[in-house]
């Protein structure tokens, strides 16, 4: 009994100690973490902390990301500092089944899985007689030209537009540019868009307003921005004049010494622009043969590098014809590395 007492008093102080420890040491754990420094990226996943932090991302968590044209660092660029790969007349190709004035081997589909992001289309009726909404096509040529441009081009246009569609919505993160040159009255070009459930992506853009970060144009579901060759109109504000909210160099050169890095059409002052990079054969059309001499890695990189150097701005849109022809994808791919045109070259993405 003398012994007992003391034994139990001890048990009972020693248990109370290692309570009291535990305690301290769940403290320690649930104790507020240091605040992040919203510049630096404390998972490594691309983000920086302040802005996953902002939109409800968690910074401590590398799988809580967002992905956008196939990175999540792209996702704090804005819309105008990216370079998109851009097909010209993008429908008129052999697989669309188009036998004159042809611009691509292949069709919409190849294009998305190589990469093309932006795409030049032209909207016309079917001819001069069929102008209902309805005979919307996509065409190559002038509809005063001899024949009609679509007897010898025509490409659905609404099945077109609901394909990309279906690619964009089972993509992630992937921001998609149309640049039309348009022949229809601007009520069937939304009515069309509207159609093929495209209308309900569109972001729209105020002149002088900085473009968004890719991210937050993701995020917003509204990953589509149409410019167009007519003005800006008050009933259709998605449809962006493209010489006002954009610009482009000059195209179709006979020769490759003739390309420049001059303002064409648009006065050069805007924030986005397409570096149009395609040569035209003696009667007017895309050039397939010499395509590949201008789509060359080493050729079409330098010349972009120094368009950025000339204009202190990088290009947005690259605009090529027969695409697969060189390595369009390949050169946007190492200039989205490049955060100013004085940087180190980074090595070719496949090696």
């Amino acid at each position: 009994m003398f012994e007992t007492e003391p034994r139990e008093s001890m048990n009972r102080s020693l248990g109370a100690v290692l309570i009291a420890f535990s305690l301290f040491l769940s403290g320690c754990t649930s104790e507020t973490e240091k605040p992040l420094d919203p510049l630096q990226d404390e998972d490594g996943d691309g983000l920086s902390n302040g802005w996953e932090l902002e939109r409800g991302f968690d910074p401590r968590n590398a799988s809580d990301v967002l992905i956008c044209q196939g990175q999540a660092k792209f996702c704090e660029r804005q819309y105008d500092n990216h370079t998109f790969p851009e097909t010209h007349n993008s429908f008129s190709t052999f697989e669309d089944d188009v036998w004159m004035a042809v611009n691509h081997y292949t069709a919409l589909q190849a294009q998305w899985d190589g990469g093309i992001r932006a795409f030049m289309i032209d909207i016309h009726h079917l001819s001069n007689d069929d102008t209902e909404r309805e005979d919307v096509r996509f065409c190559h040529g002038s509809p005063d030209a001899f024949p009609h441009p679509c007897m010898y081009s025509e490409v659905d246009a609404y099945a077109w537009l609901s394909h990309l569609n279906s690619l964009m919505n089972n993509s992630s993160g992937d921001v998609v540019t149309l640049l039309i040159e348009n022949y229809v009255p601007g009520e069937h070009v939304d009515y069309l868009f509207n159609v093929t459930g495209m209308r309900d992506k569109t972001w729209v853009h105020q002149v002088g307003e900085d473009w968004p970060m890719i991210g937050d144009m993701v995020l917003n579901g509204k990953t589509l921005v149409v410019f167009w060759d007519y003005s800006d109109d008050e009933r259709w504000p998605w449809l962006h004049h493209a010489w006002t909210h954009s610009w482009d160099t000059p195209y179709g050169e006979d020769e490759e010494s003739q390309m420049s890095c001059t303002v064409g059409r648009g006065s050069g002052e805007a924030e986005a622009w397409h570096l149009n990079n395609w040569l035209s054969t003696p009667w007017g059309f895309a050039d397939p043969v010499r395509s590949s001499d201008v789509n060359d890695y080493d050729f079409l990189l330098t010349r972009a590098i120094e368009c950025w150097e000339v204009f202190d701005d990088r290009p947005t849109f690259i605009a090529v014809d027969y695409w697969s022809n060189g390595e369009i994808l390949n050169v946007t791919l190492t200039l989205n590395e490049m955060e100013h045109w004085s940087d180190e070259i980074p090595p070719h993405p496949g090696i």
